[in-house]
């Protein structure tokens, strides 16, 4: 090729715009510099790759059918069902992500890129950054008032990876599991993936039945527990019941999975101690997510295992995977190290009782005598009963109307009956939207509205 200055001088165009234009053809594969010798067009062309001349698979092609574990887990329920778009009323499981803190988190991103070393780039420990695990160490034992050390943290990709990975290590195919009802699918299919005999145990205003449990499947080798902030029903666990279930762990030999769900955010209720600080005897694995508390694309979690544990955690995790990104869970010890986290925190928690407040004002305002709420002492949703309305039509109906909701049946796993119930998430809402939300979803609940005067018997399992 003829040199920059040439080509300028024949184009009569500025020797810059011939530069970046011969940089850009090397960069693209076109060109091929050679030092000391100039530049030259390459002997292999990106046009001249290979292309593919195979015909895509015919829709008649029978493939070999699924396994029984994928076919369960393909019929799994999600979490939740959303509308396309952003967060709108009253999508659940998102915080309100509008108030995070994205310059703090861009300058400590930035910051972290500009002194990273070539270690730093590498591969790094499967357990987790120590820097990060020192920092969920520390913050547990002042928020949750457990022990733990930084030696017993693993850092995960979020809680359901957490639980997924608890479940690979501690189940054989057919051991029983005891699983909330309602409860999180997300477990369930962890559970399902594992090879577990799933065991529905209900609950009730206290929280997971323990009683119900041990008569049901007294040999359970696992228990899946959402105690602070039970998913779906909100309802936090009482210290008895905490008690109960610890003392039938220990005498039946079985693990407990706490996961430590919506735990940062009470809306008037007292704190109780997590599974994991009353736990004497070793049985529970705590799981926690960033999830809620600062963004959900984070997807930074972490498991607490007891120390006899910690190897064989880490090696399962080995198997499958290395570790999260190591420029987020950096960024993420510096977020906690500096204060920026706990400062979130208590903002997020003045945010959320606001949010709470106007949910509770626009549902007495709008829907009065169609929709109850559920007092609502933890957590990002709520849980509202239909008075004279059935709740799979209210759900198929607020998406016409442009509003999420889900039906309360969705998280069932048994046969019980469940009530015509929805669950409406708040977190994500600004406390001046709700009252348009809420004036769409009583439009909606009209259009769902069974004739007449009967109404639907509203018992339900253990609520």
């Amino acid at each position: 090729m003829p040199s920059s200055r040439e080509l300028a001088a024949d184009l009569r165009v500025s020797r810059t715009t011939t530069l970046l234009a011969l940089e850009q053809l090397v960069a693209e594969g076109y060109l091929a510099a050679r030092a000391g010798s100039g530049t030259f067009v390459a002997h292999e062309l990106p046009d001249d790759l290979p292309r593919s001349s195979r015909a895509l698979p015919s829709k008649a092609t029978r493939h070999p059918p699924l396994s029984k574990r994928g076919k369960a887990l393909a019929a799994g329920r999600p979490p939740s069902e959303r509308l396309a778009g952003p967060p709108r009323p009253f999508r659940i499981g998102v915080p309100a992500v509008d108030l995070f803190p994205v310059r703090t988190w861009s300058q400590l991103v930035a910051r972290r890129l500009r002194s990273a070393s070539p270690q730093q780039l590498d591969y790094g420990e499967t357990a987790g950054a120590l820097e990060l695990r020192r920092a969920i160490a520390a913050h547990v034992r002042a928020a949750r008032g457990t022990e733990c050390d930084p030696e017993q943290v693993l850092v995960v990709s979020g809680a359901r990876r957490a639980i997924d990975l608890l479940c690979q290590l501690l189940l054989d195919p057919g051991d029983g599991a005891w699983m909330e009802e309602p409860g999180y699918p997300g477990a369930r299919n962890a559970l399902v993936a594992a090879g577990a005999r799933i065991h529905p145990v209900g609950v009730d205003d206290e929280g997971l039945d323990v009683a119900a449990g041990a008569s049901v499947a007294p040999r359970a080798r696992l228990v899946y527990v959402t105690p602070s902030h039970q998913f779906p029903l909100g309802v936090p666990m009482s210290l008895p019941r905490r008690l109960a279930l610890l003392q039938w762990a220990s005498r039946a030999g079985a693990w407990v999975i706490e996961d430590d769900y919506d735990a940062e955010f009470r809306h008037g209720a007292r704190p109780v101690p997590c599974l994991h600080g009353l736990d004497g005897d070793g049985r529970v694995l705590y799981v926690g997510s960033f999830s809620k508390t600062l963004f959900p694309a984070l997807r930074l979690g972490f498991v607490i295992a007891p120390r006899d544990l910690r190897d064989a955690l880490v090696a399962v995790r080995r198997a499958s995977e290395l570790h999260p990104p190591r420029l987020d869970q950096a960024v993420l010890a510096d977020f906690i190290h500096e204060g920026h986290y706990e400062r979130h925190l208590r903002r997020m928690r003045r945010v959320y009782r606001e949010r709470l407040e106007a949910l509770q004002q626009a549902a007495r305002r709008h829907c009065a005598g169609a929709l109850k709420l559920r007092p609502a002492l933890t957590g990002l949703h709520a849980v509202a009963d239909l008075e004279e309305a059935d709740a799979r039509q209210v759900f198929a109906a607020a998406a016409r109307h442009g509003v999420e909701v889900m039906p309360l049946a969705a998280y069932g796993f048994g046969h019980a009956r469940v009530p015509h119930a929805l669950v409406l998430g708040f977190g994500a809402v600004r406390a001046d939207a709700m009252d348009a939300g809420m004036e769409r979803l009583a439009a909606a609940i009209d259009d769902a509205r069974r004739p007449g005067p009967r109404r639907r018997n509203r018992a339900s399992v253990g609520v």
